[in-house]
């Protein structure tokens, strides 16, 4: 079977992934990397210690992970295959596969803002992360960070209630949640959000993980926005892999007399864009989210798209612009009368938001601007 082939890749693997990803997609599959003969693979480069694990697996560890994946709401998503995230897959250093946790799978692949910042952030730090995670999903923008205290929790805690969710990214298996403070964080993002990680069941943290994490944060994102960070911060590597991989990065400004903002001053004299308020950030990133959600469809002029030009000319933006009313109206109701998914709305209503033709409004509704369709 693929899945024991990828299970024994896996294990051999698990601490040096990124030597095997040139061979994986040199042979094309986990089944033919196996087939390698040792000598071969050692010849090639491969530590003598993951090869002999490649050969000989630890089969009580791999009966534990696939008891772990027989959970509910569990999966592993391999390199290459139609699930693994586009925009990660990009990465030369990209992980071979991901384990998932999570109700909502599909967020892996949704257009994401990774935010990130102090793990001992001010009060005010931890409020404008809260804040602006919680608008930005509210917009159906995926907010991405790494369960750590401070500015990630902040932001998780922001975005997991709201339409477009959150993704955590793990330093560890994910069944050993670290910090465990935010163990009650973990299971709700679980249950209305995803859990992610390259490390497999019962792998315990450790210190060289986390800027490896990092760059699974930035590769997911469309985006990177840095909250508060000090000039040492582990988030300016997290920003870092962004700008490496032709992302967004955005930041913050803050006193000059915060050591917490001389991060971000320091990304914006390299080039980050200042952001002020959270609306700021989808003006930014708004051709990538229509490239994103309609590659198709090309943005017209200014001029144009003030008269619902371009998503009138789509059948599925008319037959929602059609149901949608000008009083407010809940997303569930809009999927009653659509019969389109959350997803598919929520992706579909910042859109319209972005061209001035729906407000979003408290409480997770909407209303039409301008005349009827």
């Amino acid at each position: 079977m693929a899945d024991d082939a990828w299970l024994t890749l896996l294990q051999a693997a698990q601490f040096s992934p990124l030597s095997w990803l040139e061979l994986l997609k040199l042979r094309g599959s986990a089944e033919a990397v196996l087939a390698e003969p040792a000598h071969t693979l050692i010849g090639g480069g491969l530590p003598p210690e993951a090869v002999a694990k490649l050969k000989t697996p630890d089969e009580a560890l791999l009966a534990r992970w696939r008891r772990w994946l027989e959970g509910p709401e569990r999966a592993l998503v391999t390199y290459g295959s139609p699930d693994y995230p586009p925009r990660l897959a990009e990465l030369a250093t990209a992980p071979l596969a991901l384990w998932l946790q999570g109700s909502q799978r599909a967020l892996l692949s949704a257009p994401q803002l990774a935010i990130v910042g102090s793990r001992s952030p001010t009060t005010s730090g931890r409020d404008t992360a809260l804040q602006f995670a919680k608008y930005l999903s509210a917009r159906g923008l995926t907010i991405t960070s790494g369960l750590a205290t401070g500015i990630d929790g902040a932001s998780h805690r922001g975005a997991v209630g709201e339409i477009g969710g959150t993704v955590a990214v793990l330093g560890s298996g994910l069944d050993v949640i670290f910090p465990r403070s935010h163990d009650k964080l973990a299971a709700e993002i679980s249950a209305r959000g995803l859990l992610v990680s390259e490390y497999g069941p019962g792998v315990e943290p450790q210190k060289f993980f986390f800027p490896q994490r990092n760059r699974i944060i930035a590769g997911l994102s469309l985006g990177t926005l840095v909250v508060e960070a000090t000039r040492r911060s582990g988030s300016l590597l997290t920003a870092r892999c962004a700008t490496e991989n032709g992302r967004e990065v955005f930041a913050i400004p803050g006193s000059i007399h915060n050591p917490l903002a001389r991060g971000c001053h320091w990304l914006i004299r390299q080039g980050a864009k200042l952001v002020e308020e959270a609306a700021d950030i989808l003006v930014e990133l708004a051709p990538l989210l229509s490239q994103e959600m309609l590659p198709a469809a090309p943005l017209p002029a200014a001029a144009e798209r003030a008269d619902s030009a371009w998503p009138n000319d789509d059948p599925s933006y008319r037959k929602l612009l059609s149901v949608l009313d000008f009083s407010p109206t809940s997303i569930a109701d809009l999927g009653l009368r659509s019969r389109l998914t959350t997803a598919e709305l929520s992706s579909m209503l910042l859109v319209l938001e972005l061209e001035g033709l729906v407000e979003a409004l408290p409480g997770g509704r909407y209303s039409r601007l301008g005349k009827r369709v």
